[in-house]
């Protein structure tokens, strides 16, 4: 299939190509590089081992390599890809093209800006600088978001941010698959400690309690004054958090349930850091009698028991033609 490298991005084929190029002082703040200090032996492995297959097999094009990484029956999230291991080759020979790197690239470019593991799970968070569409002059960070499910030692089941695209125009149309149930029950998820507890509750606070039930004058209370935001449509600080929230539509504060609005699908904690994610449904551009699931996710960095840093995959939407 013939198919533009454009058409494919986000999730795990953006990563295989190279950084796209930028210009202009960025708006928002890069990511300091950062790795959950909190990881168990057996956790440290499994980041090992999956930073390794995507050496060597996404980065580097050794599709030879995957069976060592991947389960025959690996299930794939992202809902451009079809799901299976010979399936997730096929894309990379047939539809991204990649050719095997000699020799196998010794580190990652990009790598992940931050990174963990909590019992069979692993966490990837990837960032990009490109233009920002309402000034030529600047450019924006963004980030992108991989979920790993370990199994028997491999890769069994994957996540991502990426949202079904549309085929360009005169490009021939793609077979329809059905995206697979998740099997994340059958993982585990670890023990928590007393502090990452604490770090649960606090990053439910900001997610429920501010975001769901719209109690924003809580972030006085659990957000760092120096809050760092790396969604580049929010003002940094937490008084730029509390300003841009209070005037999304529809963010009245009502009465606080134990319960969530909109559960997340999936809650991993690691030392500081703590990731959720959530199933969406859009409808498919390839086919509107259609809807698909994507994944959104939120990660916030605790320090000194306070909210310090956010990422998701928020990008800078293009302004509308007049």
């Amino acid at each position: 299939m013939n198919v533009r490298k454009s058409w494919i991005v986000p999730g795990l084929a953006t990563l295989w190509l190279s950084p796209l190029a930028s210009q202009g002082q960025s708006i928002n703040p890069p990511t300091a590089p950062q790795t959950s200090p909190a990881m168990t032996e057996q956790e440290t492995r499994n980041l090992t081992f999956v930073l390794d297959w995507w050496r060597e097999v996404i980065q580097g094009g050794h599709l030879d390599l995957s069976s060592k990484y991947q389960a025959d029956n690996y299930i794939q999230h992202n809902p451009n890809v079809p799901t299976g291991r010979a399936a997730f080759v096929s894309f990379f020979e047939n539809v991204v093209g990649v050719k095997p790197a000699n020799p196998i690239p010794a580190a990652l470019a990009p790598a992940p800006v931050v990174s963990g593991a909590k019992g069979d799970f692993v966490f990837l968070v990837f960032e990009q600088q490109s233009p920002d569409p309402r000034d030529a002059t600047k450019s924006y960070h963004h980030n992108s978001f991989e979920v790993l499910r370990l199994q028997n030692g491999k890769v069994q089941e994957h996540w991502d941010s990426a949202k079904r695209m549309a085929a360009p125009p005169g490009a021939p149309k793609s077979a329809a698959f059905e995206q697979p149930a998740s099997q994340m029950a059958r993982g585990s998820m670890g023990v928590l400690s007393a502090d990452e507890r604490r770090n649960l509750e606090l990053a439910t606070l900001e997610l429920k309690d501010m975001l769901q039930y719209g109690h924003l004058e809580l972030a006085d209370t659990v957000m760092d004054p120096g809050y760092i935001q790396h969604n580049p449509n929010v003002p940094q600080g937490r008084d730029g958090f509390k300003q841009f929230m209070s005037r999304v539509p529809g963010r009245t504060p009502r009465e606080i349930k134990p319960e969530w609005i909109n559960a997340p699908s999936l809650s991993l904690v690691s030392g500081p850091y703590v990731l959720m994610m959530w199933d969406r449904k859009d409808k498919d551009p390839n086919d509107p009698t259609r809807e698909y699931v994507w994944n959104h996710f939120d990660v916030v960095r605790i320090e000194n028991g306070l909210i310090k840093e956010h990422w998701d995959e928020a990008v800078i939407a293009a302004p509308a033609a007049r």
